[in-house]
């Protein structure tokens, strides 16, 4: 557990720095304190705000044991073969009480561990400002700065958090394997919403040609967009097409940068993420306003005759904002004319 005195001791700009020179220590020392929403990792990343932007993040996404690490592992393989260095971000969004990731993506990426030119990072806490998400959009920005080409992010599941994450990087990869499903609980999971990139995955089992089918139906059912999502059969614990998956993401990589719409993505995640972090900070003001002595004291004022919640919120709400009383048409949910 992080202490007051440990975190006096915490020099946002030398960490900062040393994120910049590529220092594996500085990267994951940043990393851990934002995991934990540390005040000096928030103060750290402003600073690194100017040192992204040069990195292509690719996020692989899908239902647990449809062989994601695997894949992950394959990739960074090719990638490694180019000569790139890849960062790898393992989110584990189902361990949020234990503050720590499990590892079973290093044991598996086990090849790649002592390689220089490769940092794997697994996360799993919710202590920053905005949950899981948040904080993993930080990390992505964290590794971005220390210099790295690529950044590979591996999320488990495809939940609301989850597709959070997943939407933070600039091509998804959607990972099914044989028996995974109908279309409708497919598009139940989100799916279809995130994939650029569809990889059916252990393709030497039964059923993968049904799988490929399904998705493809699914697809030709989807509105017309400009980019329609490829699908590749993999199997990743044999290395067999994952040469097609990199030609399906460099497709799309090239399809984002001559369209626009690499541009345009990137700056919709940053409001996004605004929007969110705005909610997130004014949920803490509330709660803050819920408490202590002048709100008992407004409780007890404002319910002495006739009870109205909405009233008493009203008046909560004017004195933290400093402002009249806010009145609003709960139909419309919006502030009502007076």
């Amino acid at each position: 557990m992080t202490t007051s005195a440990t975190r006096t001791r915490v020099d946002p700009a030398a960490l900062a720095a040393g994120v910049r020179r590529g220092e594996r220590a500085s990267v994951a020392r940043l990393l851990s304190l934002v995991e934990s929403g540390e005040e000096a990792a928030r103060a750290a990343v402003a600073l690194l705000a100017a040192d992204g932007g040069r990195a292509y993040t690719i996020g692989i996404t899908g239902a647990p044991g449809v062989g994601k690490s695997s894949l992950t592992d394959r990739l960074v393989g090719v990638l490694r073969s180019l000569g790139d260095s890849v960062s790898v971000l393992a989110v584990d969004p189902s361990s949020p009480r234990s503050g720590g990731a499990i590892l079973g993506d290093r044991v598996r990426m086990g090849a790649h561990a002592t390689d220089p030119g490769v940092f794997i990072r697994s996360m799993a806490t919710r202590g920053q400002l905005g949950g899981l998400a948040a904080a993993a959009r930080q990390a992505i920005r964290v590794l971005d700065a220390s210099g790295t080409s690529w950044i590979v992010v591996e999320t488990v599941g495809v939940g609301q958090v989850e597709t959070d994450i997943a939407g933070a990087a600039d091509t998804t990869a959607g990972v099914v394997s044989p028996g995974w499903g109908d279309g409708i609980q497919a598009n139940k999971a989100g799916l279809l919403e995130i994939a650029d990139v569809f990889v059916v995955n252990k393709a030497d089992r039964a059923g993968a040609d049904a799988a490929v089918k399904d998705l493809a139906a699914m697809l030709a059912l989807a509105p017309s967009a400009p980019w329609t999502p490829p699908i590749v059969t993999t199997v990743a614990t044999k290395g067999e097409g994952v040469d097609r998956l990199w030609e399906a993401i460099g497709a799309h990589r090239g399809y984002l940068v001559d369209s626009g719409e690499l541009e345009r993505r990137r700056g919709e995640r940053a409001r996004t993420e605004i929007r969110e972090l705005v909610k997130a900070h004014l949920v803490r003001l509330a709660e803050e306003c819920c408490r202590g002595p002048r709100f008992e004291a407004i409780v007890h004022e404002q319910t002495r005759e006739v009870f109205d919640a909405q009233r008493v919120a009203e008046q909560v709400v004017a004195e933290a904002l400093g402002t009249q009383p806010i009145r609003f048409d709960h139909a419309s949910k919006r502030p009502a004319t007076r």
